[in-house]
């Protein structure tokens, strides 16, 4: 360690604003000298091992450092990303969340032909998985890329969980919203919420066949995989459903079915607490379900890219009625099969802060339908 790193550290638990040492690590990246900021992410990550993790200023400047080094390019940028993120201790969740948000920031910030170190040099294979599919998400073929096509088509990984997902996208993935990311942080649209003039009421069918709940926790957890970290970790309430009809369900009657379902979202609902309810495309619930997964709820960053999509096909899957174990290529044609809506009430139920998921989906058969609602709060 050099002395003007060993100074930066041992000075930094004392600070109350570690802008300034952001500036300094800024200041040389640009001079080019980013084996400086690798080394001083080395020392940081070492010096918040032995701390314990009580020094937030040790965290915070080594965030800065990755994210200078993943998301600027650059000549060895990549190469000296490579060393904070394979040096780093462990392999369980907090290794694969640090391979998931370094993978997001390079495909974001980095020319696909400098990420092929990647997957020559040493690297973590979860972090390979995620950069593959984060590449395919921002339009790369992947597939003609050097250095990174014999490990994308190679049948080694496909064990992985993200082995299951194709290698180019679909046209229902043509709309994902990607966040974007600087060093000082990211932004990211947000595809759902209370709306403003995007759904028009619909007046409720006179009459509605009835149902039968036949929701599982199986089929449950399935519809809700894109909403789980909602639940898990923030402050967020998930309803999965399945219903069986017994009558097709026209579409002229499903604002009427809605609140006689038995749902907890609607409960109150009547005529002061008013359902909206509109069709959407099928895309269009694709893009609610990859940004609920990939971008998280009030409090977490979500899954990012790549399991953000395997998330929005295992809850496209379940809505569809699908299985959790098809290709996504027969999970995109149930999709098409179905008639899709999304729909919010004022109940107490939705906290309508900003992260409020309504969506519905009736098979080809219209026998069945299927209910993803979500909602979450700072």
């Amino acid at each position: 360690m050099s002395d003007r790193v060993q100074k930066i550290v041992a000075e930094l638990p004392e600070l109350g604003d570690v802008t300034g040492v952001w500036r300094t690590a800024d200041r040389c990246l640009a001079e080019g000298d980013n084996v400086f900021l690798a080394d001083l992410g080395l020392a940081l990550a070492a010096a918040g091992r032995s701390d314990g993790g009580r020094s937030w200023q040790y965290s915070s400047v080594f965030d800065h450092v990755l994210r200078s080094l993943a998301v600027t390019p650059g000549p060895g940028n990549v190469a000296q990303a490579l060393r904070l993120i394979s040096s780093a201790d462990g392999a369980g969740a907090a290794a694969r969340e640090r391979s998931r948000y370094a993978a997001s920031l390079l495909a974001s910030g980095q020319p696909a032909e400098d990420l092929s170190v990647v997957f020559t040099g040493k690297a973590p294979e979860e972090l390979r998985a995620c950069l593959v599919h984060e590449l395919v998400l921002r339009g790369v073929d992947v597939e003609r890329v050097p250095g990174i096509a014999g490990w994308a088509t190679s049948p080694h990984w496909r064990h992985h969980p993200l082995g299951t997902l194709p290698l180019t996208l679909s046209e229902l993935e043509g709309a994902s919203d990607l966040p974007s990311y600087s060093a000082r942080g990211s932004s990211h649209a947000m595809p759902y919420g209370p709306s403003r003039d995007r759904r028009v009421k619909v007046a409720a069918a006179a009459h509605a066949p009835s149902t039968e709940d036949m929701t599982t926790p199986a089929a449950a957890g399935l519809i809700g995989a894109a909403v789980a970290d909602w639940v898990e970790k923030s402050n967020g309430r998930v309803e999965a459903r399945v219903f069986g009809l017994a009558a097709p369900l026209e579409a002229a009657s499903v604002p009427g079915a809605l609140p006689a379902l038995g749902l907890e979202c609607l409960r109150g609902a009547g005529r002061k607490t008013a359902v909206t309810v509109a069709a959407c495309p099928p895309d269009q619930a694709w893009r609610v379900l990859f940004a609920a997964a990939s971008t998280g709820g009030a409090y977490h960053h979500g899954a990012r890219g790549a399991y953000g999509r395997l998330a929005a096909w295992r809850s496209l899957a379940g809505l569809s009625g699908a299985a959790g174990t098809d290709p996504v290529e027969e999970v995109e044609a149930r999709v098409r099969e179905c008639a899709w809506y999304d729909f919010e009430a004022g109940t107490p139920w939705f906290e309508r802060v900003a992260w409020d998921v309504g969506l519905v989906a009736v098979c080809s058969e219209r026998r069945r339908l299927a209910v993803l609602a979500a909602t979450d709060t700072d």
